[in-house]
């Protein structure tokens, strides 16, 4: 048993990582004066474009780089723990003559950093959004569907995934089966792209991962012009216990593992379950990226 105060900070992030960096900075001041012991950022939060294209190779930074050290600064600053989205280097390059070598894709990454400032977790994303007219793919590196991100802190175990992860259940499946994650809280970093029906997607799919495996789920998402804000905290039995609209600012709720007890014993889906989680192979035959 065990509580965990969380905040969610949404905005926009811009094309300069160090304005980005200071609006971290700034959410982590008002989090920790608010009482919270764990910040989650969006999706992209060390830099972004409405066009995933060779700006964002030339802006990804190795997890050693300025932006990761400025959040493992921040963290050891305000005593939080976060949760941040960021552009990672990789080392795809090209290698014709008739092109100069170097990076042609990135990593869309989430990084966990202990008030400590040690990396707790990483994750690259899996599912990329290659949806609704958009083609992450061309510019992103899939990240390995074998990892298991989650992480303890503060007596809680917390799992990670990004965006598109949502609409596949068997990540957030995963993530809190007790063989496999037994995550007590999935957070969500996002950007959710504005369109007809997708603020109702978005509010569903994340009421169905928090009903359907009886966790608590924190979505945070990137405000406009882009995304749609909608940050949301959810307990286990789907109830928002805290929610934002579409303006950037942070949200503050308290996660209680007693709650999601009470929720398991009149709805054990989890204990139930008659089917597990594979992995699946990637169209042409290969399981990894």
């Amino acid at each position: 048993m065990g509580t965990l105060t969380i905040a969610a900070a949404q905005f926009a992030p811009v094309d300069d990582p160090v304005a980005n960096l200071e609006t971290v900075r700034t959410a982590a001041a008002d989090a920790a004066a608010r009482g919270a012991a764990l910040l989650v950022t969006p999706e992209y939060s060390s830099y972004f474009t409405a066009d995933i294209d060779d700006r964002f190779v030339a802006a990804a930074q190795p997890l050693d780089g300025p932006f990761v050290s400025g959040l493992q600064d921040i963290a050891r600053d305000t005593g939080l723990a976060l949760v941040v989205g960021i552009a990672e280097t990789t080392d795809v390059s090209t290698s014709d003559a008739a092109t100069p070598a170097g990076p042609t894709r990135f990593r869309n990454t989430l990084v966990a950093v202990l008030p400590t400032g040690e990396l707790a977790a990483t994750y690259r994303k899996v599912h990329l959004y290659d949806a609704f007219g958009s083609r992450e793919s061309d510019r992103i590196e899939s990240g390995d569907p074998e990892q298991l991100p989650v992480f303890e802190f503060a007596g809680l175990r917390i799992g990670l995934e990004t965006c598109y992860d949502l609409r596949f259940p068997e990540v957030t499946r995963r993530l809190a089966a007790p063989e496999h994650g037994a995550a007590d809280v999935v957070v969500l970093p996002a950007e959710w792209v504005r369109g007809p029906g997708k603020e109702h997607h978005w509010r569903t799919l994340l009421t169905a991962r928090a009903i359907e495996n009886t966790v608590w789920v924190v979505g945070v998402g990137q405000t406009p012009p882009i995304g749609i804000g909608a940050s949301v905290v959810l307990d286990p039995s789907g109830v928002a216990v805290a929610s934002a609209g579409s303006a950037p600012g942070t949200l503050v709720a308290t996660v209680d593992t007693a709650v999601t007890e009470a929720v398991r014993q009149v709805n054990p889906s989890l204990a139930l379950r008659r089917y597990d989680v594979a992995l699946r192979a990637r169209p042409g035959g290969t399981a990894r990226p």
